[in-house]
């Protein structure tokens, strides 16, 4: 799907709104500042993600955080990083060693967590910005390949995927995700009238 300079903008807005919110909790909740930045987003088709992601991951095992979203528009958000990255944030954030059974025990709740807020505030900021109501699933950890995390095989074609890449930087420690927005068929549309509808009023 193309969109337009002024569509991709607007969505850019909206991230950048949602993680900065993301960033004000987390760093309330951890001592060590957080900055929380998206260099770019972008939209493909689930093929054109797979590709994309592999590309930047690779195909061995990454880890993510994701929940399911409904109403306005419905679909799954993911945060996902390199598995390697995502034990450097939760050393970083915990104060554990990397490579030790007590990181280990305590990885999937801390990232849990993140991935909880940084979803919520992106998704959060599209909703109260566009004016949308949304419910949202319980948030679920996983490590997976990004072919099954995406389940390409199983969207339909004229699926839109959303990436934004998340950029954590921590003590001058760049940390790397990605925040993937799968929309089912007709709900990427929807969100598109939404924003429409937010510039016409703006406008007037």
């Amino acid at each position: 799907m193309n969109l337009t300079v002024d569509q991709l903008d607007t969505l850019q807005e909206l991230v950048n709104i949602g993680v900065g919110r993301a960033a004000s909790v987390l760093n309330e909740m951890i001592e060590c500042h957080i900055r929380l930045q998206v260099p770019f987003i972008r939209v493909f088709s689930p093929g054109q993600m797979k590709q994309e992601l592999e590309n930047r991951l690779g195909v061995s095992l990454v880890s993510a955080v994701r929940l399911g979203f409904s109403g306005s528009f419905s679909g799954l958000a993911q945060l996902v990083f390199p598995t390697d990255s995502a034990s450097k944030l939760v050393a970083l954030l915990t104060n554990e060693e990397v490579g030790t059974p007590d990181l280990d025990a305590v990885k999937i709740g801390t990232l849990t967590e993140i991935g909880n807020i940084v979803i919520n505030g992106v998704m959060g900021s599209m909703s109260n910005l566009l004016r949308q109501h949304l419910n949202y699933s319980l948030p679920m950890y996983l490590e997976d390949t990004v072919e099954h995390l995406l389940g390409s095989k199983q969207l339909e074609p004229n699926t839109t995927v959303l990436l934004a890449q998340a950029r954590f930087t921590i003590e001058q420690l760049q940390i790397a995700g990605d925040i993937i927005l799968i929309f089912k068929v007709g709900s990427f549309d929807a969100l598109l009238t939404a924003l429409e509808m937010i510039e016409e009023s703006e406008e007037e």
